[in-house]
């Protein structure tokens, strides 16, 4: 039986749609860059420390409390606007992709998944190990590309 939860240490410890998920800080801090890169709220992974401190601090705790950076005041003064796009909430989203990323890898170290390049979209995809048709299809994700944050 495999387990159900991810786990790649405890430094930070969230649970999500009945799911314990338990991150070291590297993990966690990679997880949240690149679920603000897909979301458009970042231009690219290249952040500094202080940067990474807020972001992670806003999806593990909902909220920047003292910002350490420009991206951290950027969010900050304009979270009427970036907070909530549309219906969409940007901590559940970071949240979403950082949980989506890790349940994904989970699957695929159990054996339940395997990452296949896929040459139509030029990314990788999931498949199943028995070479049945893809199990699942990434749903779309919502777009922060316009109120992106920008030095």
């Amino acid at each position: 039986m495999t387990e159900a939860n991810y786990g790649s240490g405890e430094d930070y410890v969230v649970e999500f749609l009945g799911y314990r998920f338990g991150f070291n800080v590297d993990d966690f801090e990679e997880r949240v860059t690149a679920a603000a890169v897909k979301l458009g709220l970042i231009e690219g992974n290249d952040l500094d420390e202080d940067e990474t401190a807020d972001l992670v601090e806003l999806s593990a705790d909902g909220r920047i409390a003292d910002a350490r950076s420009q991206l951290g005041r950027y969010l900050v003064r304009h979270w009427e606007r970036v907070g909530l796009l549309e219906g969409e909430s940007l901590v559940y989203w970071l949240r979403k992709l950082v949980f989506r990323g890790a349940w994904l890898d989970h699957r695929v170290k159990e054996g339940l998944l395997e990452v296949a390049w896929d040459e139509d979209t030029g990314d990788f995809g999931y498949a199943e190990p028995r070479g049945g048709r893809a199990l699942l299809e990434l749903a779309p994700v919502p777009s922060w590309h316009e109120l992106q944050f920008r030095r």
